[in-house]
């Protein structure tokens, strides 16, 4: 296979053409062609190459690799001012919003719908995934897309998928503000037919393996209260995918329903980028263990705390999973 690699010598970028070949129990990687030192260097000597066969077989990657260097390129012109956080990752992510605004957002309608509708189709698979639904992701792809059951599955799982397609198309480019409404709203469509403990819930629950106490039914309408409170007070002085992180935690912490708490958390987090011009995130279920991880290492943080070493982690997670799933889905 072929693909583009960078070096860096005097802080100074060199691109080249890469093959690499399995002979035997070896890898063999030599450089095949020097490509210039910018991404329009590089575009020029792709398009005239002579190893274009070589490159149309790993089109896909060198495709992604010279637009998402492209637009990274063109962040780094604006010098961002650098964020605690987010680190080497604000620019990657920056780059991401800027192709999602000034690309993917003027493309026709029809290819569009086709881009969301295979985001829904990986966001369902993984989001559910998450919580134990046994449903692979092409039994997803053909229930979504040709109404075709799985067999052998039950009837939770599949309307798992299907409510999680419904409200995903709800919320998409919804302008709402984040509210009581709106979060109940969220959790009762993606409850429909699986549980009828819709509303907050007026039972205490304990959370498997965790390593915090929910907060006791009585209060729960409070601490969403307060969630809220710090959002609007949060939302204009950290980075949205920060605000979305750490709101992320405190919302699983309270655990407001009974069931339904991380589903609907991953919707709102989507929604909180999407309030600021943000694409939407997937988390996937491959990193199920690393993300769950991430946020057992905020749990001693209080509802109103923002300790930024206690949620650095899931920060950091959270950057990793958009940079990465953006130009997988989006180009």
């Amino acid at each position: 296979m072929v693909y583009i690699y960078k070096k860096i010598i005097g802080g100074k970028p060199y691109y080249y053409l890469r093959a690499s070949e399995r002979k035997g129990s070896r890898v063999i990687v030599k450089d095949i062609a020097y490509l210039g030192n910018t991404i329009e260097d590089v575009k020029r000597a792709i398009a005239s190459s002579k190893h274009k066969e070589k490159i149309k077989k790993t089109y896909k990657t060198i495709h992604n690799f010279l637009e998402s260097n492209h637009y990274l390129e063109k962040i780094r012109s604006l010098k961002l001012k650098k964020d605690p956080l987010l680190g080497d990752k604000l620019e990657e992510i920056e780059a991401c919003k800027l192709h999602f605004n000034s690309v993917f957002n003027s493309l026709d309608s029809q290819t569009k719908k086709e881009i969301i509708n295979n985001f829904i189709i990986e966001f369902a698979f993984n989001t559910t995934s998450i919580e134990g639904n046994t449903i692979k992701l092409k039994e997803a792809r053909d229930l979504l897309q040709e109404g075709l059951t799985p067999k052998n599955k039950t009837l939770r799982e599949i309307y798992d998928i299907q409510n999680t397609e419904k409200v995903f198309l709800e919320i998409f480019n919804l302008k709402d503000k984040l509210s009581h409404e709106l979060i109940i709203k969220i959790h009762s469509s993606l409850m429909d037919n699986i549980d009828s403990r819709k509303g907050y819930r007026n039972s205490d629950v304990h959370v498997v393996k965790a390593n915090f106490k929910a907060t006791p039914a009585p209060y729960v309408k409070t601490d969403i209260e307060l969630l809220l409170k710090w959002y609007n007070e949060m939302k204009n002085k950290v980075h949205p995918i920060t605000l979305a992180s750490v709101f992320h935690h405190k919302f699983e912490k309270i655990h407001p329903f009974m069931d339904g708490n991380g589903r609907t958390g991953r919707i709102l987090l989507i929604h909180i980028l999407q309030l600021n011009n943000y694409p939407p995130v997937i988390i996937r279920k491959k990193f199920r263990a690393e993300y769950l991880e991430s946020l057992r290492k905020a749990d001693k943080s209080n509802l109103t705390e923002f300790n930024k070493e206690r949620y650095n982690s899931i920060v950091q997670f959270l950057a990793k999973e958009f940079i990465e799933e953006y130009w997988n889905l989006f180009l």
